[in-house]
């Protein structure tokens, strides 16, 4: 899509880079929304299905103006200023991009946890393969990807834009059908209502009750088995002492205890289990916050490190050439290569060794894949440093259209080390949302996965706009310029990122250290008696 912008639609390359980002933001960002309609009423397959429709529009629709000469600015002409594109020409794109954004919203967070769906928590063998579903289903989106970054690519650099966005878009189409046929398999989950009402409700409820003395024994806190059924099928959450200011809200008042045992004001009395869904949730955010900074660093490989490889002899023989935007391939290579030696050998290794049936926790998974991105990160400034050398030493400094005699794969390893990186991180990131979250809200839980990305790509936003301003200077200079890579200083960004990195590696640690897991009582059946096991 850079080369879209770029190319097709001749946008400045800061303003193509923040489009992106910005749609990737909000593409990051409706998942919450998805979440709510799914969690409350519609349920995960039907919000899969009508957001799928509504991706597809938006992938028509961006087709079609890359296939209508109108639809675009004309192309280039030799010694002459690219015209940009009309504002009804981004208005269209934008409309486009909005439209697959909102599709994304309802399919990210759905598709994950519809997926775990099928597999029964309350059977010991199917739980156990839940988390290996975490890992393949990244392995299938990353197999997907690399599709897309080499044939599609292939496509749109050699035979046309038309076919590039055309063939996707046909794809989906099949996707969206074999998804509905396959109804009659699914193990469907009925929606619990509103998870955000129910959060809402304990607020107000610990608010109303926030003078009232505190209990002394937190057995004497509400508890409605019935109430809370449909919302704690695989288990009741057990009472925290965290934020005892919200326990408040499950003090029942002599008003309260006739009622309490048929028909409860939500919004003055709530149950324990409610409580501690709250207290997920706030749990949560702190290890939430520490994700958004990887994908800032991530999402410079589709923009400046992307830049890069155009730049830089990609050559493979004398009548082939790698595509830039098919850089990736070695950042999904190393992804899925990663996530085969993680299943299939780095865990049976660890396992013997931590007695944990994940080999080590999704905590120190992420850890780990924290550590890899800021090497990555690193790497990437020394890179561009080379990169910048070749240029200078072949006089192509002032000649930004001019191939640079170095080779692409110098950038393989930063490609790479964030393809390592993402396999410990977001996975690890993903299993904490779902194993953590309240099972109502597993939705919504996803939703706070993809809430992150958005987060880094906004944040990316933000600090790609504040670097270009500040590192301007009265000759022109900068570090991100428009025009000339070769006149900036991209290495000095790279290590911003480094630095802001390493700041967020403490960060995080100190937060995985004090963080509490979520106490969960489950109901087995065992020759007719429930015995209850905490977890």
């Amino acid at each position: 899509m850079i080369s879209y912008l770029t190319q097709q639609l001749h946008m400045p390359m800061t303003k193509a880079a923040n489009t992106l980002t910005n749609f990737g933001g909000t593409a990051s960002l409706t998942p919450l929304l998805g979440a709510f309609v799914a969690d409350s009423f519609a349920g995960r397959f039907w919000t899969i299905t009508v957001a799928s429709i509504i991706y597809q529009i938006g992938l028509v629709s961006l087709t079609l103006s890359a296939v209508l000469p109108k639809l675009r600015p004309p192309p280039c002409k030799n010694g002459e200023i690219c015209q940009e594109a009309n504002t009804g020409q981004v208005a269209i794109l934008y409309v486009s991009l909005l439209l697959t954004a909102v599709g994304s919203g309802g399919i990210r967070p759905c598709v994950v946890a519809f997926g775990a769906d099928q597999f029964d928590e309350t059977d010991e063998k199917q739980k156990t393969s839940t988390w290996k579903f975490f890992n393949w289903y990244y392995f299938s989106m990353g197999a997907s990807m690399l599709v897309a970054v080499t044939v599609i690519v292939y496509i749109q650099d050699n035979i046309g834009w038309g076919w590039g966005l055309g063939v996707p878009t046909i794809a989906m189409t099949v996707s969206v059908i074999t998804f509905v046929i396959g109804y009659p398999l699914y193990r469907n989950l009925n929606p619990a209502g509103s998870p955000f009402t129910r959060l809402i409700q304990v607020c107000v409820a610990a608010y109303k009750k926030r003078n009232l003395p505190m209990v002394s024994d937190h057995k004497l806190l509400y508890q409605n088995e019935e109430l809370d059924a449909s919302i704690s099928v695989s288990g009741k959450l057990q009472h925290t002492k965290q934020m005892k200011f919200l326990d408040k809200a499950a003090i029942v008042t002599k008003e309260e205890y006739a009622k309490s045992q048929s028909n409860p004001n939500l919004w003055r009395l709530n149950t324990v289990h409610r409580v501690e869904e709250l207290k997920s949730v706030l749990r949560m955010g702190p290890i939430w916050a520490s994700g958004i900074l990887l994908i800032t660093a991530y999402a410079q490989q589709s923009t400046f490190s992307l830049q890069q490889a155009k730049t830089m002899n990609r050559s493979l023989t004398s009548s082939f050439q790698i595509p830039a935007g098919s850089m990736t391939v070695f950042t999904l290579i190393s992804m899925l290569t990663t996530i085969v030696f993680y299943d299939r050998i780095f865990v049976p290794i660890t396992r013997k060794l931590t007695g944990l049936e994940r080999g080590i926790s999704f905590l120190s998974r992420m850890g780990i894949g924290f550590a890899i991105s800021v090497l990555a990160t690193l790497v990437a400034g020394f890179i561009e440093i080379k990169r910048k050398n070749a240029a200078f030493a072949h006089g192509l400094t002032y000649k930004p259209h001019e191939t640079i005699p170095i080779s692409v794969f110098w950038l393989v390893p930063q490609y790479s080390l964030h393809g390592v990186a993402e396999t410990f991180m977001s996975i690890g990131h993903l299993e904490f949302f779902y194993d953590q979250a309240p099972e109502s809200m597993r939705s919504t839980a996803t939703a706070l996965f993809w809430m992150s990305i958005a987060g880094g790509n906004y944040a990316s936003t933000l600090l790609v706009t504040m670097v270009h301003k500040l590192s301007a200077g009265h000759d022109g200079s900068n570090w991100l310029p428009d025009d000339n890579l070769n006149t900036g200083k991209l290495e000095n960004f790279y290590w911003l990122i480094t630095l802001l990195q390493v700041l967020n590696l403490i960060y995080y640690l100190f937060c995985a250290k004090f963080y509490t897991f979520k106490p969960i009582q489950v109901a087995q059946q065992n020759d007719g008696i429930e015995v209850g096991n905490n977890v």
